[in-house]
């Protein structure tokens, strides 16, 4: 049995949101927390930020019925809410800040990390659940749609409790997708499939007895027809990603580099990082989705530092947001990155600081090599590493544990 043997599915994908990202959302359109749900949900997708409704769309290419939810959007849940008669108690703070900006609580909220790594956070205490209210919309929002397949990309605020509880409701087929070994404590039995783009977790699930498959992120296309024309490059070395305590080989390559060359960097820094640092003179502010891809598009070079967790193994969104766009990219050496991209064709890769360095110094002196790497990337990535593909991956995998 393959992908195409499953028969009509209707699908409905889990996700959540930075709370940084939902700030800048809803501070730059006015009146957007009073929209209606169609509204909001049309906003957030158009913003390109993450995976958007990347998924949803390409189940339905596939021919199946699919919806995705954002599950700690407050706004956007209690739309839905209201829109049906449900009952919904917006929290104090959230209601004392309708005028187009979120409360200050959740603009300090904790640093974000990747949707797929976001479970990392239980290991410095911060693992919340989703707020009762929340909780019942969403199980309300299952109930609605009725899905065959639920696809839950952040089990960090839908945990094994709550997929045991949607389980009793009838679902047949679970699947999530993380990027960090299973925790202790944890029924991840309750699951069909765990998916992972490290092979490494893969292994630790299988170990654990849960049917495991390594599934990497990707790349949408249709991002390059949404963009606004593309800029001449005017930045010779960018960095864009999170600079945290989680990623201190990343903070060592980047003050590195920005004692040599003119790194600029987009993101967010944090607030132990010394006053004499160099990465603070190259602070550029954050940028989320479309902004994102058009720093990228101005980078003649830009780099990738995966966060110290990932160990030896490569699989960060930022391998594919990049070259996705046509940008020459410039990343750390891992054993596995020739799976998915030919080094010194697609992509440039360093092993240390120094041997970074010299990267960009070749690089920057040589457009040619360097515009025909940046080619040769997207071609990869534009061919193999699309959403499409993944989702044509994981109904394959379905299918493979129904038989």
């Amino acid at each position: 049995m393959t992908g195409k043997d499953l028969g009509f599915m209707r699908v409905l994908v889990l996700n959540g949101d930075y709370p940084r990202f939902l700030k800048w959302l809803y501070g730059h359109q006015a009146g957007l927390t009073d929209a209606s749900y169609a509204e909001q949900m049309a906003a957030r997708n158009a913003s390109l930020f993450g995976v958007a409704d990347f998924y949803s769309n390409n189940f339905r290419a596939h021919g199946h019925a699919a919806a995705e939810i954002h599950v700690n959007n407050v706004w956007l849940q209690s739309a839905w809410a209201r829109e049906r008669g449900m009952a919904f108690d917006v929290p104090a703070q959230f209601a004392e800040s309708r005028k187009d900006r979120l409360p200050g609580w959740l603009q300090r909220a904790t640093a974000p990390l990747k949707p797929i790594l976001r479970p990392l956070a239980r290991t410095v205490g911060l693992s919340p659940r989703l707020s009762e209210p929340l909780e019942r919309v969403l199980l309300a929002q299952i109930e609605e749609f009725k899905p065959d397949l639920i696809l839950n990309q952040d089990v960090f605020y839908v945990g094994t409790r709550l997929i045991e509880r949607i389980r009793s409701m009838g679902v047949p087929t679970i699947v999530g997708q993380v990027g960090i070994e299973p925790s202790r404590g944890e029924n991840w039995l309750a699951y069909d499939l765990m998916l992972s783009q490290l092979p490494r977790v893969v292994r630790a699930f299988r170990a654990a007895g849960v049917a495991a498959e390594v599934s990497h992120l990707a790349f949408e296309p249709i991002i390059l027809d949404k963009l606004p024309p593309a800029a001449a490059p005017d930045i010779d070395v960018s960095f864009v990603g999170s600079v945290s305590e989680d990623h201190r080989e990343r903070i060592a390559l980047l003050e590195f580099i920005a004692r040599r060359f003119n790194l600029r960097l987009w993101g967010n820094i944090p607030t132990s990082l010394p006053a004499s640092s160099p990465l603070w003179r190259c602070f550029q502010g954050e940028v989320w989705g479309t902004e994102m891809y058009q720093v990228l598009r101005r980078s003649r070079i830009t780099l990738n530092s995966h966060i110290d967790i990932a160990g030896e193994e490569a699989g960060n969104m930022r391998l594919f947001e990049a070259t996705g766009v046509g940008t020459f990219l410039l990343t750390d050496y891992k054993r596995n990155l020739d799976t998915l991209f030919e080094p010194s064709r697609d992509v440039a890769v360093w092993r240390s600081p120094e041997d970074c360095a010299a990267s960009i110094d070749r690089y920057l002196n040589d457009e040619s090599s360097r515009l025909a790497l940046a080619t040769a990337g997207q071609e990869a990535t534009l061919s193999r590493h699309n959403f499409n593909q993944r989702v044509r991956e994981i109904l394959d995998f379905i299918a493979h544990i129904k038989r």
